[in-house]
């Protein structure tokens, strides 16, 4: 969403992420149920109270999704997908599946298994409101409880909606694809169906503030913006794996990259390669060789009067695998890195020998091109 996400811990072999965007989210949460929601329902409580009752939903908001988002990578792992990380942003969160599912019985098992597991903890909140009411409980924390509860049944109701790439877009897809058996058509038309609700939302949220519901109206304008985007996305990322997957890197790399001698200065390079390219990173060469990358952001942290005075070797850094890929691998794996660090060029590597680049923007290109022909083929 808005650059590399931060790495949290890891669970059951999955890393979890947030999105710099979540942080804006729980800053709105915990504002929006300290000074509307909580004062509405529970009165006459010290501003504290409210203060920490809305920490304590964001946070349990936050638990709500990775349990939903967890429980799409356990079962992902049962069918043989590679599911690494769970990354949560504005809006929810996303568990990171390497490929489509290999049958429509894996997708609806995948999908359905979120709701389930929201209705769950909803069930849960349900159980643990009781109890703490019977036993004197502090009104903080029942109240608390019993917006977890609702927020449960909500986030299991709202994801059975048929919209891809909702839970129940998806399950909508395994339908359609054991009754076509055929993927890419049932992707299409989930797709269609999530970006035509994504729309209905925008309306709603607009016609909301028109009539005076600003922020219902904000977060339903939002939400259904997200959706339509999501829905797209998806679609592109289904057509995108399907046919990198039949590409090697080699097959849409440039062969003749932009490279940086090791023995200029930084002012050079400045003046040289960053004015004049705009790339973020640069392969630094010497008699042929691979012996570094050097990245913009590395500048900021040198004083501009000391630029004539350092050489670009002397500032670079090893090539990391978040930035190489080699010439055999699959164009997939380029396009996972890039997703998964945000890096929009890898440098193609055998060894110590710079093969070529290849950039994310070459690699949209040649996707939008076989689409409009419709020569991509999926499998069934």
């Amino acid at each position: 969403m808005f650059g590399k996400p931060l790495s949290l811990f890891k669970i059951f072999g999955f890393e979890i992420k947030i999105d710099v965007s979540w942080i804006f989210l729980a800053a709105l949460i915990t504002w929006s149920l300290a000074s509307g929601l909580f004062p509405e329902y529970y009165k006459e409580l010290p501003a504290s109270a409210y203060w920490w009752m809305g920490a304590a939903g964001a946070v349990g908001l936050f638990m709500s999704i990775i349990i939903h988002e967890l429980t799409h990578s356990l079962v992902a792992r049962y069918y043989g997908l590679s599911m690494k990380e769970i990354t949560l942003f504005i809006f929810g969160g996303v568990a990171h599946m390497e490929k489509d599912p290999p049958h429509p019985r894996a997708e609806f098992m995948i999908s359905v298994v979120g709701p389930l597991s929201s209705f769950s903890v909803a069930l849960l909140m349900l159980l643990i409101r009781r109890f703490g009411e019977a036993s004197g409980w502090p009104v903080t924390v029942n109240g608390v409880a019993d917006y977890l509860l609702w927020l449960n049944v909500v986030l299991g109701v709202f994801n059975l909606v048929p919209a891809f790439p909702l839970d129940g877009g998806r399950i909508l897809r395994s339908v359609l694809w054991m009754w076509k058996k055929d993927l890419r058509w049932s992707t299409e038309i989930a797709s269609q169906i999530g970006s035509g609700f994504g729309i209905l939302l925008v309306v709603m949220g607009i016609a909301l503030i028109v009539s005076g519901n600003f922020v219902a109206g904000f977060w339903w304008f939002l939400i259904g913006l997200f959706i339509r985007a999501a829905a797209q996305t998806s679609r592109t990322q289904f057509l995108a794996r399907n046919l990198f997957n039949t590409l090697k890197v080699r097959d849409l790399m440039v062969r003749d990259p932009v490279t940086v001698p090791r023995s200029i200065s930084l002012e050079q390079f400045i003046r040289d390669y960053v004015y004049r390219y705009h790339f973020q990173a640069y392969p630094v060469m010497s008699f042929g060789k691979l012996t570094g990358c050097i990245f913009v952001r590395q500048i900021a942290a040198i004083p501009r009067d000391e630029w004539s005075a350092y050489t670009v070797g002397a500032a670079a850094v090893p090539c990391s695998d978040e930035i190489t890929i080699g010439p055999d691998d699959d164009a997939n794996k380029a396009l996972d890195i890039m997703t998964r660090t945000g890096n929009s060029r890898l440098l193609v590597v055998r060894g110590d020998q710079l093969e070529g680049i290849i950039a994310l923007k070459d690699m949209l290109k040649y996707l939008a091109l076989k689409d409009e022909n419709t020569n991509v083929r999926e499998p069934t």
